[in-house]
This record gives structure tokens, C-alpha cells and sequence, in this order.
């Protein structure tokens, strides 16, 4: 490696080592790609005490940083969060080889078969925030596609993700593979991500995961394509017929499991009529578990709740914080969260098949549910493994980016001596 300082340098040579390993994992054997992912499983656990211990000096540097309790629940590794890495590389390693599946095919009266298949994007950058163990996640989900990975995470964690990526470098030394396959930028500095951006001759998609400032910033700088994976704005109708109880369970759950994930709830839309019938169960639940409930209207009149302002509405506070407004039926919350939401995950309660029907179809977010909390909204609650993050636009990949969404497809055509008349 060049001289760490010269950054240019650094990024052209990690690219150029990228695409030679992403020609040679276009290929490679599907045993090979699943011996390196649970070689890196095992390095992973019998290595934990490392990887805690530079984690430790990455909250140190968190705090220094002033970064807020949910970016600092983020950062933090234990036993527990390191085991949910091991098990979703093992799942990863389990999963199909999306690489070479056959997606359709057919005939053609003029004597061509023609196959649609499955192959690698490339080199995939993925950039991203806080969360070191998605340097796991994304390095293991590029290597089942075929494609090389270049990591670029956040300055915070810097010393976990580096831990993290030597034990995957250490499960691709072991499976024969090029260790340039999953590579990690050595620097903090964040002309790194620009070099990044404009890395066409070497990137081919770029996977932003973290805040809207950096999704912003890799949309607006990017030469790139872009999977964007913007804020999660999730918000939970209760409709008119929801079951209260199954409403307390589900939004608590949502918005207190985990408040600094991108599934969080983050604006609660109660039916007049659930309210009329049932009070203000819901907020009263919220601010018992301890979350800070910004309500508008009559619900405002609760006690305890905190007067919502115009900008409470379509923010994402990943915080022990919530917004919370009364709608007149299944449409005026459709309006609300087309109006407010960033298109990731929308969840309806309800006994109505009709108005959960008529929900799925109005709105448009990459995910929608039905009586299930939107902390679900993640790949490998999903089968995948894992994911690189919840892609919010509408070309190529959707919803949790896993594996087979980062491959592309080309088509191989067989014939018996055909020609064109």
C-alpha cells in the first residue's frame, strides 16, 4: 500500500485490486465463497475479544464526538452483537449462489433459446455510518454475488471495522481466494469517499448506508450509480379496527426496541375513531416506556406530551422520541405519509382487510405491513442473511439489499446453426 497520506494513490490502487478480484470472483466456486464465509464466522467468534476491545476505543472516540445515546447503541459491539455477525455470515454461506441462476428462459419460433442469468455487478463501494457490524454484512453479501467489496466506513468506528475485516481477509486466505476481494480503506479522511464517488472506472455501484447528510452527499457527488438507501421516516396507522392490544405490542415495539436502527417508528398516526374508543393508550404506553411523544391537535391535550412543531413531521430522530397525530380514516394517514415519508418502511394496524388492501395499494414505500412492527424491516429478519441497507428508490435493487440483489443479469442464447432471415 502507498503512503496513507497521498489518498488519490491509496483509492486508485484499492480500485485497481478491486476489479482484478472481481474478474476472478465472477467465477469462483460456490464451495470456495462459502469456505471463506464460515472461515470468516469462526475468525469472528475466536477472535470477539479483540474485536470488543476496539470497539471500546471507538465509543471512547464516539463520546469525544458527542455522538447522541442511539448513535452510541450503533457502535457498540458485545458477545451478543458479534454472535447476530457469525450467524448471519453462516446464513449468507447457506443461502443459494445467486450467481449463474437461471432467472427465465424460452424459445423463439426463428431456433434460439435464449437463458436470462444471474451474474456479479463488479466491484460494489459500499459507504457507511457508525455500524461496524456492516462491514461483515456487506463484505460477506458482495463476496456470495460475486462481486468484490470496497468498505468505507464511518471515522467512529473505524477501529471495530478493522478488526472485523481481518477476520473476513483471514476466511478468504483460507478459501484460496484473492484477499483484495473485501477490502477496507485504511484511512479516516474523508477525500476517501470522494475518490469514491468518482470512481468509474473501477466502482459499479455505490451503496450509501447511514444519515441523509451522507445519502445526500453521495447522491449529489456521485458519478457512480447509486443505490440509495435514504432516512427510514416509518410511521404506524392504527386504524379504526385495530385490536388495542396488538396495537400497544407492536408500536412500543417499534419505536423502543432499537430507536437507533432505520426501522424505528418515528411518527405514530392513531384513527379518530380508535381514539374515541380507546383513548390515549397508545401515548400513554410510549411516554411510561420513556419516549418523548411530540403530538399534534387534541392529542396534544394529553399530559405528559410535548407540543409537536411543524418539523417534527418527516424526521427521523433514531431517539427515545416520537410524533404523534389523529387522522380521519385510512386516506388522511395515505396523505400523511406520502406527504412526510421517505418511501422505506409504512405500517398499517388493522382488522379491515379492505382498508389494509387499500393501504398496500395507495402507498409506495419499499416496504409496507400489516400488524407487524417496522423494526422487521431488515434482510435477514427477511431470509437474506443480512443486508447491505433498504434501498428506498425504484431501479434495479428495492426493500433489503442481499445477495441476489446485487447481481445483475445477461442473456446466453443457444441455437443449432440459426440465422436471421
Amino acid at each position: 500500500m502507498k503512503d496513507l497520506t497521498d489518498i488519490p494513490a491509496v483509492m486508485d490502487e484499492i480500485g485497481r485490486n478491486a476489479r482484478a478480484a472481481a474478474a476472478e470472483l465472477a467465477f469462483a466456486a460456490e464451495d470456495r465463497k462459502v469456505a471463506a464465509l464460515q472461515s470468516a464466522a469462526y475468525a469472528l467468534w475466536e477472535r470477539r475479544q479483540e474485536i470488543i476491545d476496539a470497539n471500546c476505543e471507538d465509543l471512547v472516540y464516539g463520546e469525544e464526538k458527542g455522538l447522541s445515546p442511539a448513535m452510541m447503541d450503533r457502535l457498540m459491539l458485545d458477545e451478543r452483537r458479534i454472535q447476530g455477525m457469525v450467524d448471519g455470515l453462516r446464513a449468507i454461506a447457506e443461502q443459494r449462489d445467486p450467481v449463474g441462476q437461471v432467472i427465465a428462459e424460452w424459445d423463439m419460433p426463428s431456433g434460439i433459446h435464449i437463458r436470462r442469468v444471474r451474474t456479479p455487478l463488479g466491484v460494489v463501494g459500499v459507504i457507511y455510518e457508525s455500524r461496524p457490524n456492516v462491514t461483515a454484512d456487506a463484505g460477506a453479501l458482495c463476496l456470495k454475488a460475486g462481486n468484490a467489496a470496497i468498505l468505507r466506513g464511518g471515522s467512529e468506528s473505524f477501529n471495530s471495522s478493522t478488526a472485523i475485516h481481518q477476520c473476513l481477509t483471514t476466511g478468504l486466505k483460507q478459501a484460496g481466494l484473492p484477499e483484495s476481494a473485501i477490502q477496507l480503506v485504511p484511512v479516516r479522511d474523508r477525500e476517501a469517499v470522494s475518490e469514491m464517488l468518482k470512481a468509474t472506472q473501477y466502482i459499479d455501484v455505490i451503496v450509501p448506508r447511514g444519515g441523509k447528510g451522507l445519502v445526500g452527499l453521495v447522491q449529489r457527488e456521485a458519478r457512480v450509480p447509486v443505490f440509495a438507501h435514504l432516512e427510514g421516516i416509518c410511521h404506524t396507522y392504527v386504524g379504526a379496527t385495530a385490536d388495542p392490544a396488538m396495537a400497544l405490542e407492536v408500536v412500543l415495539n417499534a419505536k423502543t426496541r432499537r430507536t437507533g436502527i432505520c426501522g424505528a417508528l418515528e411518527c405514530l398516526l392513531i384513527d379518530w375513531r380508535f381514539y374515541t374508543q380507546h383513548g390515549p393508550i397508545l401515548i400513554e404506553a410510549l411516554m411510561k416506556a420513556g419516549v418523548e411523544v411530540r403530538a399534534d391537535g387534541d392529542l396534544a391535550k394529553v399530559p405528559g406530551t410535548v407540543k409537536a412543531s411543524p418539523e417534527d413531521f418527516g424526521k427521523e430522530f433514531l431517539d427515545m422520541i416520537c410524533a404523534a397525530k389523529l387522522v380521519d380514516g385510512v386516506d388522511e394517514a395515505i396523505d400523511h405519509i406520502r406527504t412526510y415519508g421517505s418511501n422505506h418502511t409504512d405500517a398499517i394496524i388493522t382488522e379491515d382487510d379492505q382498508a389494509a388492501a387499500h393501504f398496500f395499494q395507495r402507498l409506495d414505500s419499499a416496504i409496507l405491513m400489516r400488524n407487524a412492527s417496522t423494526q422487521f424491516a431488515d434482510g435477514g429478519e427477511f431470509g437474506m442473511g443480512a443486508e447491505i441497507g433498504i434501498a428506498t428508490g425504484k431501479m434495479h435493487a428495492r426493500g433489503p439489499v442481499g445477495a441476489e440483489q446485487l447481481t445483475s443479469f445477461k442473456y446466453l442464447v443457444d441455437g443449432k446453426g440459426a440465422v436471421r432471415r
